[in-house]
């Protein structure tokens, strides 16, 4: 009987707050018992970040680039993971956390059976803008802001009144976590999965899920919390960090003071993931299934807290914090751990895991497959190619999509990062130097640095010379076609 396939994908979930890869706090006990019949890569490195530069790697083996900077997603009718199984009689199903970037807009519902994005629109309560800008209140502080603006030292501490007053007396009472939690939580997507799980019968299956328990903002369920030892921390208080940790106008100083906090919070919401995971294996073994499945864990970036003075996962940055995950393979007859060293682009995962359920990858897919050498432990040479465009924070704007792109060419020790726009580039040597601090002199590792940069000229070169031009057309006019939908709603509104 074919083997069934389980993709379990974590947003923001850095490789170094996984107990299977050596963090110290306990937030996945159930994952690090898994591990120990499992395949652990542990220098596995996403194509690009954030999501919609990570995703059309892990789920249709292209670079994210591949199509060109203006095209974001997946194109209709590339080949996928879930296209790929479904023409080979599986059933599909996805049950997304509500990620805006991977939605039917971005392609990803291509193949899925049953597709829940989770991004159904919510009424909010009307305000009355002219309202507000007309208040009496409102316009003494802007008055206010406005003169303190004129003295520098007046306006830091401007800011700092004003954030405290928002905070203490002008915000209503915090409610409870999971009303503030901007996204649904992982036992709600766990519960949707086993809904449908009890509907499959012993058809091969293909179930993908994505979760948002560690993005920000930061709202991990009261029992997450008290199993990471924070029980203490109340919704005013996350709401409070949350805050803070989101200001524009403080320094990574003042940030600092309250980092633990807020990885607390972080890590609470990878301990629910580990949680929701546990229960989800409870019910494929519960089924009978988890024999003869397949399952992968890994993540489309990690999460910044302050590493190289920023937070959360910029668009322009390439660090190993938000280029390195974890992943995490199981699969039937699995008995003992196998560890795998080597850097694995998350290029390759597709292919890995079609070969992992006897499945051959299809022609378009730019990866290979290493499967056999992750489940023996054998190792194996290459590079990890990430990549980038600087200052697209909003990929719905296609104009944030232009900027100049952004290279890193990572092997086993060094890694180099190539900017486009600027020119300049930066080699490090990870063993010396893991948290990439100090970029290595220019006259220094000369033969690396030669090497490194012509492997990042011909991924450039081949991005180009392989792009396939019908994909590229049809992700535009579909761009095009919903824009055109925009305008008119706009018009007829």
């Amino acid at each position: 009987m074919p083997r069934s396939l389980l993709l379990i994908t974590v947003d923001c979930l850095r490789a170094d707050h996984v107990g299977f890869l050596g963090y110290e706090r306990p937030t996945t006990p159930f994952l690090d018992s898994l591990a120990t019949e499992s395949a652990v890569v542990s220098n596995a490195i996403v194509a690009g970040a954030p999501t919609y530069y990570s995703f059309p790697a892990l789920m249709a083996s292209r670079q994210p680039l591949a199509l060109g900077r203006d095209v974001v997603g997946l194109a209709p009718d590339e080949s996928t993971l879930a296209t790929v199984l479904k023409e080979a009689g599986y059933t599909t199903a996805a049950f997304l956390a509500g990620n805006p970037y991977l939605s039917p807009r971005f392609g990803y519902d291509s193949g899925f059976d049953m597709f829940r994005d989770f991004l159904e629109a919510e009424t909010s309560p009307a305000t009355d803008a002219a309202a507000v800008a007309t208040s009496k209140r409102t316009q003494w502080n802007r008055a206010l802001n406005a003169a303190c603006r004129k003295i520098r030292p007046l306006g830091a501490l401007y800011d700092e009144v004003y954030f405290q007053y928002c905070q203490r007396i002008a915000t209503p009472p915090a409610q409870p976590m999971n009303r503030l939690c901007r996204f649904p939580s992982a036992d709600v997507i766990v519960d949707q999965a086993r809904a449908w799980l009890a509907s499959v019968g012993d058809a091969p299956f293909f179930l993908w899920l994505h979760f948002m328990d560690p993005h920000s903002p930061y709202y991990p369920p009261e029992q997450a919390l008290e199993w990471m030892g924070h029980s203490k921390l109340s919704p005013s208080r996350a709401r409070y960090l949350n805050s803070y940790w989101n200001r524009g106008d403080l320094g990574a100083d003042r940030l600092r003071h309250y980092l633990d906090e807020v990885m607390g919070l972080y890590d609470a919401g990878i301990r629910w993931v580990d949680a929701q995971v546990a229960r989800l294996v409870e019910t494929l073994r519960h089924f009978r299934q988890w024999n003869n499945c397949v399952m992968a864990l890994t993540a489309d970036h990690g999460e910044e807290f302050l590493d190289h003075g920023g937070r959360y996962h910029p668009p322009s940055k390439v660090n190993e914090e938000l280029v390195r995950v974890p992943l995490l393979l199981h699969a039937p007859g699995m008995s003992t751990a196998q560890q795998a060293e080597a850097p694995f682009s998350l290029l390759h995962l597709a292919p890995t895991l079609l070969e992992a359920v006897n499945l051959p990858a299809p022609s378009d897919f730019r990866g290979v497959s290493h499967w056999e050498k992750i489940a023996s432990g054998q190792s194996w040479a290459g590079t990890a190619i990430v990549e980038c465009v600087t200052g697209c924070t909003n990929p719905f704007r296609a104009a944030d999509r232009m900027g100049q792109r952004i290279l890193a060419v990572r092997e086993a020790r060094y890694k180099l990062v190539f900017d486009l726009g600027s020119s300049t580039e930066e080699l490090f040597d990870l063993d010396a130097d893991p948290g990439e601090r100090r970029p290595l002199p220019a006259d220094v590792e000369r033969p690396v640095r030669k090497r490194l940069l012509e492997r990042a000229r011909q991924h450039v070169a081949e991005s180009l010379q392989s792009r396939d031009l019908n994909h590229r057309l049809g992700a535009r006019l579909r761009d095009i076609q919903l824009e055109w939908a925009n305008s008119a709603d706009r018009i007829s509104a």
